[in-house]
Order: C-alpha cells, then sequence, then structure tokens
C-alpha cells in the first residue's frame, strides 16, 4: 500500500474530480508502481470518495490505461502539430530538412524541458518492467497515426523515395533520436561523475541527426541507392 498521506500531490480542489483522478493516479503509479498503490491510496490522494474510481474508470486497470492516454494524446498531437506546420507554410514545397528537424525538435522536447516529462519517463520505466497497458495503446495512440502523417510527408519531400522503405526509413530516423537522447543523459547522469565524456549539446545533435538523415534519405531514393555525383 502506497503511502499518500504525506506526499503533496498537484492536485487542485476546483479540478474535476476525473482530472484529480488522474492526476493523482500518475503520481502514485510512477512513485510506487501500479500493484503497490491501491484504490484507497488514489482516492485519498484525489480526496475524493473511493467509489470514484469505478464509477468514472470502472477500476484502477482502466485509470492506469487513461493515465497513459493522457500522456500519448499530448505527444501525438506536438508531433503531428509539427509536420502539419512544416507542409502547411511551405505551399507544398517543403525541404526534407525542414521536416525532419521540425520532427526532431518535438520528439525531443521532453529532454529540452525536463521538469514537464520526468515523472512520465519514470512510469514509462516501469512499465518496460512490469507491464500492465494493453498491447495496442501505443500503437493506436501514438505510433500508428504519427507513422502515417510523417511517411506521407517525406514521399512528398523527397519524390523519389520508395513507399515500400518509408518505414525503415522514419524507424532508421527514430533510432537515432532514441539513441542520442539515451546517450546524452547517461553522459550526463551517470557516466560523468566516474569518466571525462563530451557533454553532448541537444541542438547540435538534432542537427546531426538531421543533415544525416537528410543526406542518407536522397540517396537511398536514387536508383539502386546510388547519389548524384
Amino acid at each position: 500500500m502506497a503511502d499518500s498521506g504525506n506526499k503533496k500531490l498537484s492536485n487542485s480542489a476546483d479540478k474535476p474530480v476525473q482530472e484529480r483522478l488522474v492526476d493523482a493516479a500518475e503520481e502514485l503509479f510512477c512513485e510506487h508502481g501500479f500493484d503497490e498503490t491501491t484504490v484507497r491510496d488514489l482516492a485519498a490522494a484525489a480526496r475524493c470518495n473511493v467509489a470514484a474510481v469505478n464509477y468514472y474508470f470502472g477500476g484502477k486497470e482502466k485509470l492506469y490505461v487513461e493515465v497513459w492516454r493522457r500522456r500519448l494524446v499530448l505527444m501525438r498531437k506536438a508531433r503531428l502539430t509539427s509536420i502539419e506546420t512544416v507542409m502547411s507554410a511551405s505551399d507544398g514545397k517543403a525541404r526534407l530538412e525542414d521536416l525532419l528537424r521540425a520532427s526532431a525538435n518535438a520528439f525531443v522536447e521532453p529532454v529540452v524541458h525536463p521538469s514537464k516529462t520526468r515523472q512520465f519517463t519514470r512510469l514509462m520505466a516501469r512499465e518496460l518492467i512490469d507491464p500492465h497497458l494493453p498491447e495496442d495503446v501505443f500503437a493506436k495512440e501514438l505510433i500508428q497515426p504519427t507513422m502515417a502523417a510523417l511517411g506521407e510527408a517525406l514521399i512528398k519531400t523527397c519524390p523519389g523515395l520508395d513507399r515500400s522503405k518509408v518505414v525503415l526509413v522514419i524507424l532508421s530516423f527514430i533510432g537515432q533520436l532514441m539513441h542520442m537522447v539515451h546517450i546524452k543523459t547517461w553522459f550526463e547522469e551517470v557516466a560523468q561523475e566516474r569518466m571525462e565524456l563530451p557533454k553532448l549539446d541537444l541542438a547540435e545533435v538534432v542537427d546531426h541527426v538531421v543533415e544525416f538523415s537528410a543526406a542518407g534519405i536522397r540517396a537511398y531514393a536514387k536508383p539502386n541507392g546510388q547519389p548524384e555525383g
């Protein structure tokens, strides 16, 4: 059972009960994990009746899903907006680099403002170790819609790109960003105290991934993968 009595949670009394429950759930699930957080803990932290968890969400399991869904919706909106902004501002003539940079910035924004997402990052780590989400939540809420939008935008900004290769291109691009973000975090939080390692500037990291990926995508789009000579 989580000790929520002495924990000051970010819940305002003027928020609706549903929102207070989701706020409290995110903090408690992050701090104590799914199994160690009880319905009574959730209700106490949200300052509501125990029955409210079942009334509004149908149980702790569905409340957990709602915590994730709220975060994933925000991430999806940010990524889709970044793509739409670039494509609409260029009268259909967006540069590949502009598209990739906008997408990269939307992806790494949580690292630029860690205070906004550190709690969710911890929750994600718990989910990876001890999963409780339905398998299709990530795919439906984030992966499918963002990959579809980015794929269509890539075809428009790089017309020679084979549509059948778009998924691999996106996975390669996102994979670079994920690796760079993880390495940057590890350098700063773990390894920097034990050994001398370079400090990574996130803006420079994004520029590198964008330029590297744009060059690779254009070369990949040529017949037989050969760049123009």
